[in-house]
C-alpha cells in the first residue's frame, strides 16, 4: 500500500476532531463498554498466540461466525503544529470457515452501504494504515470517547486502499474487555469500506 501523506493524515485527524462522537469530555465518559448504536458494530477480539500485535476478531450471530486477523504495526509519534499524532501501518487477515453473511448485512447497514457484497473474491490480507484518535479513552453513553477519567479504549481510523481509492472506517477497541468495533466515518465511503473488508472477513 502506497503511505498516506502527512497532509492527508492531518486533514482527516481534524475532520474527526470535529466529529461529536469523538469529542465529548462534557459528556461524562465512563468505563463502561459501549453498546453499540446505529452506526457501529462490536465484535469480540482476543490475542493471537500471545502475540502483542495479532488479535482475532470474530462475530456471531444467527448461528453464523465470522472470523478473522486484525494485525497493527507499530505507530510512529510526530507532532503537527499543537497536535501529537501517532500512525503506522497494519493488516486484516483471512480465516477459513468464516460465516461472514450476517456480519457484512449489519455491517453495510451500520456503515450505510447501499448494498452487500456478493460473489467476493477472498485474499489472504487486506492492508490498512492508521491514525491513532486516542488512548486510554473512557466512553459515555452516546458512545464518544473521553480521557477523564481514564478508560481502556482506544479510538482509531483506517484508510482502506491506495492512491486516489481510499476508504475510511473507525476501528475501536478496548483490549482489557476483548471488544472492538466498525463505526462509520461517512456515508460516502460506506460501500468501498465493505467492499475491501469482505474480501477477508
Amino acid at each position: 500500500m502506497k503511505p498516506i501523506g502527512l497532509l492527508l493524515i492531518l486533514s482527516a485527524f481534524l475532520s474527526c476532531l470535529a466529529c461529536s462522537r469523538n469529542s465529548s469530555k462534557s459528556s461524562s465518559p465512563t468505563l463502561e463498554p459501549h453498546s453499540g448504536s446505529q452506526d457501529s458494530v462490536i465484535f469480540d477480539i482476543a490475542p493471537v498466540d500471545h502475540a502483542p500485535n495479532r488479535w482475532r476478531g470474530t462475530y456471531t450471530s444467527g448461528g453464523k461466525v465470522s472470523k478473522f486477523i486484525i494485525e497493527i504495526g507499530p505507530a510512529k509519534a510526530f507532532n503537527e503544529k499543537d497536535f501529537q499524532m501517532s500512525s503506522g501501518s497494519g493488516k486484516f487477515l483471512s480465516q477459513s470457515g468464516s460465516e461472514p453473511g450476517v456480519f457484512l448485512a449489519n455491517l453495510a447497514k451500520a456503515l450505510q452501504a447501499k448494498k452487500v457484497p456478493t460473489n467476493v473474491h477472498r485474499v489472504e490480507i487486506v492492508p490498512f494504515d492508521y491514525v491513532i484518535l486516542g488512548q486510554h479513552q473512557s466512553r459515555s453513553s452516546d458512545g464518544g470517547f473521553g480521557d477523564s477519567p481514564n478508560g481502556n479504549w482506544t479510538a482509531m481510523k483506517i484508510f482502506l486502499g491506495e492512491g486516489e481509492n481510499v476508504g475510511e472506517v473507525f476501528l475501536n477497541f478496548n483490549l482489557a474487555m476483548g471488544k472492538a468495533e466498525f463505526s462509520i466515518k461517512d456515508s460516502d465511503y460506506g460501500d468501498f469500506v465493505i467492499s475491501q473488508l469482505a474480501k477477508v472477513l
